[in-house]
């Protein structure tokens, strides 16, 4: 990646009410899967900030420093041996041509062919460049790997109607609607790069920059984000969300601290972590 400043990353995949239990593990699972995927593909530093979000009806996560493409790699294509890549005169076999193809070379490339021991054998590499990933088809990758190995407690299955909505369940399927199985419903899908919609798709949904905060309580739906950084100061002031897990569980926490302490008596909140991770 070049040593210009690249954009943050954010992905959101908003949802009916997950199970409250296993929330945290999924949101965890979520943003680690899909960061480090990005990381594998070389769209993501290492030392990237990877910044999980929770709540009831999304997970989501933030990534620093996302590159649009990833840098190009040099890489050494093992071919074949050189008994069969070459004849008797140092000629390149039709096996040596067809592989040469394959690969996207030809004849041309015969006189830079390198030869290096592989195991008992002599072998002949070619010297290539493979194209770094562009962010869309990085993304997409990513976002199906995160989802696949979500650590899901029960998978549901449900229709998504001709204009994409859920319907209903599997067993009403009507012509033209297609299946999903996932852990709820999913009603929407962000992916913003900078200010810029990444278009990639996940569970029969198109990504854009529009999410939703509390059923009840938000102040406008939807929230239609500015960028991957507006993401948490967003939905708390528009969507009267608490995005993040680990901050709404604390607020949880410091407000039953203080509701104890107004009450008197010694009362103190029971030491529970189980069931405060749960009402969180």
């Amino acid at each position: 990646m070049s040593d210009t400043v690249n954009p943050n990353l954010l992905v959101e995949l908003f949802v009916e009410e997950l199970p409250p239990k296993a929330l945290k593990k999924l949101g965890d699972s979520f943003a680690s899967t899909l960061a480090a995927s990005l990381q594998a593909q070389g769209l993501a530093a290492a030392d990237a900030m990877v910044t999980p979000f929770a709540s009831p009806r999304r997970l989501a996560v933030h990534v620093t420093g996302v590159a649009a493409k990833a840098a190009d790699r040099a890489v050494q294509v093992k071919l074949m041996p050189v008994a069969v890549a070459l004849t008797a005169d140092g000629q390149p076999t039709p096996a040596l041509l067809k592989k040469l193809a394959a690969v996207g070379a030809d004849a041309s490339a015969v006189p830079g062919l390198k030869r290096a021991p592989d195991g008992k054998a002599e072998a002949l590499f070619l010297d290539s460049t493979v194209a770094g990933a562009k962010l869309a088809e990085g993304l997409q990758r990513a976002l199906d790997e995160a989802l696949a190995k979500l650590p899901i407690p029960k998978v549901m299955s449900y229709q998504l109607g001709t204009d994409g909505s859920p319907t209903g369940s599997a067993a009403v399927a009507q012509p033209g609607w297609t299946t999903v199985h996932f852990v709820r419903p999913a009603h929407g899908l962000v992916a913003l790069h900078g200010a810029a919609v990444v278009p990639v798709h996940a569970l029969g949904l198109q990504a854009g920059n529009r999410t939703h905060g509390h059923r009840f309580e938000a102040a406008v739906s939807p929230v239609v984000l500015r960028d991957a950084d507006s993401y948490a100061q967003q939905l708390a002031d528009e969507g009267a969300v608490i995005a993040s897990f680990a901050a709404r569980r604390a607020e949880i926490a410091r407000q039953l601290a203080e509701r104890a302490a107004q009450a008197g008596a010694g009362l103190t909140p029971l030491d529970a972590a189980a069931l405060l991770d749960e009402v969180t």
